[in-house]
């Protein structure tokens, strides 16, 4: 994929860590300018209180071989979006993939709790970040991506469309959010593609991000340590594999038939060809329904 994406403009909104991390950095490794966004800087935190900056998801996109430009943004407050976009505007002119990975909820919602049971504000506030953030970033970023024909969208979400129509997704207000932003792209892609420009959703398997890394007591160099624990945490994957299913998707020249389609990181890479950094292609959505579910012994053998 190297150079595949010089001269590109690239957005990732909600790129301080995991999904949007990986995704930045393979934008970057094929040439593309990144430009990256979210709460947590150098210089102040989110409600988070985490490490992860934007700051340095854009020194790795630059490291990577792209150009990374972090701006803080709360996409929350449609004044800083519409800044954000005229910036981007201002200084490039075009902007040629917009990645909207904003969502922040991992605090908020409550497993196997019924909403009358969930604090109301928590899901609500799930709701917010995990939907509104999506509409306000699109309606301030589509025009200048609609300048230029060829133009990508993807909207990320957990779960492919099949998947979530036949399963409860951890609680009403998770599920909602979820659910919403797969239809969200099939919205998009209506409206996109007349004009020129591919709208997919997109989701990651299970995700080595560093939150669940934390969660689990490894890290990166030694997650397999968990699997005593967690075992089909086997077939989990790191956030620079669901980056090059970005890449991918971007450096195609047919992605239009992907339009308004639900796709998965596992299933782009049957396709695509492209691998995880250790070599491997997990197919995370496949094994949930073939080994997971039906709570057979995990084996991750003809999945990764």
């Amino acid at each position: 994929m190297a150079g595949a994406l010089e001269g590109r403009i690239a957005l990732v909104a909600g790129a301080t860590r995991g999904a949007g991390r990986g995704i930045a950095v393979e934008l970057g490794a094929a040439g593309a300018v990144v430009y990256v966004t979210g709460r947590s800087t150098r210089a102040r935190r989110s409600e988070y209180d985490r490490t992860e900056t934007i700051e340095d998801t854009a020194d790795l996109v630059t490291a990577a071989g792209g150009r990374g430009i972090a701006v803080p943004t709360d996409h929350l407050v449609p004044s800083e979006v519409r800044t954000l976009v005229e910036r981007i505007a201002d200084e490039q002119g075009r902007l040629d993939i917009l990645v909207n990975d904003i969502w922040g909820g991992e605090r908020l919602f409550e497993w196997d709790t019924p909403v009358w049971e969930h604090d109301l504000d928590n899901g609500l506030r799930l709701l917010r970040l995990g939907v509104e953030t999506h509409a306000i970033t699109s309606h301030h970023a589509l025009p200048l991506l609609l300048r230029h024909p060829g133009g990508l969208v993807v909207e990320m979400t957990d779960g492919t469309a099949e998947y979530n129509r036949a399963n409860y997704r951890v609680s009403f207000f998770y599920d909602l959010a979820k659910s919403s932003v797969l239809r969200m792209a099939y919205a998009l892609g209506r409206e996109l593609g007349p004009r020129g420009a591919t709208a997919v959703a997109l989701t990651p398997g299970w995700l080595r991000s560093e939150m669940m890394l934390e969660n689990f007591g490894v890290t990166e160099d030694n997650w397999r340590d968990a699997l005593e624990r967690v075992p089909h945490f086997a077939i989990s994957e790191t956030p620079f594999y669901v980056g090059r299913a970005v890449a991918a998707l971007a450096a195609d020249p047919e992605r239009a038939r992907w339009n308004g389609e639900s796709l998965s990181s596992g299933g782009l890479a049957r396709t695509y060809g492209f691998t995880d950094r250790d070599g491997s292609r997990p197919d995370a959505w496949r094994y949930l329904v073939e080994v997971q579910d039906p709570d057979k012994p995990a084996d991750t053998n003809g999945y990764r």
